[in-house]
């Protein structure tokens, strides 16, 4: 059975992700900041816990990062998924593109929101590659925006968040030439759609499990030519 590991799996696409891939059968490394809070995971694990594993994880805190690497150590991980990330302190769903606005800035709040958007997601991939390597299918995908893509930029505002999605895209894009030579995997970022989730808000267009079901297909079909590319969760291709 394959291996999926999902950070930011308590809640929202994260749970969703944990869900579907255990009913199809997958074995699932699920990854939570406070596991014995995540009541929803908790559920999922308990009514297969062979194939729901779940693991404390704040991916800001590399050291723990190195320590579950390491637990896991000679384990094949066949896509390794980076699903946690912020919009910052201020709220999207409430407040739109208020949100970090110009004129603004917390700058000690764009720390954390490239700690957890950018930084995270490289540490993840560096810690974890050799998991990868030794899977089946050698995927890495890291959950960004359309908001990161600077072509696509015709509003402006979100500034944290906007740059945060672009460098992880950059290194992405980077990784995926990289690790397609040196490991043969498939590293790509994905936008998983305008989501009614927490982070996105009542208003959003779809919903978690069309945003998952979308991702999943995408994800199946990354093959090393992909690598390095930006895909939204239909499957089409999103410019820088």
């Amino acid at each position: 059975m394959p291996t999926v590991l999902v950070t930011g799996a308590n809640r929202g696409l994260g749970l969703e992700l944990v869900r579907q891939y255990r009913d199809d059968g997958w074995h699932v490394i699920a990854c939570a900041r406070k596991p014995a809070a995540a009541t929803e995971l908790q559920k999922l694990a308990a009514a297969q816990t062979e194939r729901v594993e779940i693991h404390a994880l704040d991916v800001t805190d590399f050291a723990a990062v190195d320590g579950l690497a390491a637990a896991l150590r000679g384990r094949a991980i066949d896509v390794l998924l980076n699903n946690a990330g912020t919009m910052g302190a201020q709220s999207f769903a409430t407040v739109g593109l208020e949100a970090g606005k110009f004129g603004a800035a917390d700058f000690t709040d764009w720390a954390q929101t490239f700690r957890i958007n950018t930084f995270a997601p490289m540490k993840m991939a560096e810690a974890f590659v050799e998991h990868v390597a030794r899977s089946d299918q050698k995927k890495i995908v890291s959950i960004s925006s359309i908001v990161g893509s600077i072509a696509k930029n015709n509003v402006g505002g979100l500034y944290a968040y906007r740059a945060s999605k672009a460098a992880l895209n950059a290194i992405m894009h980077s990784m995926g030439i990289d690790l397609a030579r040196s490991h043969g995997i498939c590293a790509v970022p994905l936008h998983p759609g305008w989501a009614r989730t927490d982070m996105g808000g009542e208003r959003a267009d779809i919903d978690a499990v069309a945003s998952v079901t979308g991702m999943r297909k995408v994800i199946a079909a990354l093959a090393l030519e992909k690598a390095g590319r930006f895909y939204m969760y239909d499957g089409s291709e999103l410019p820088w």
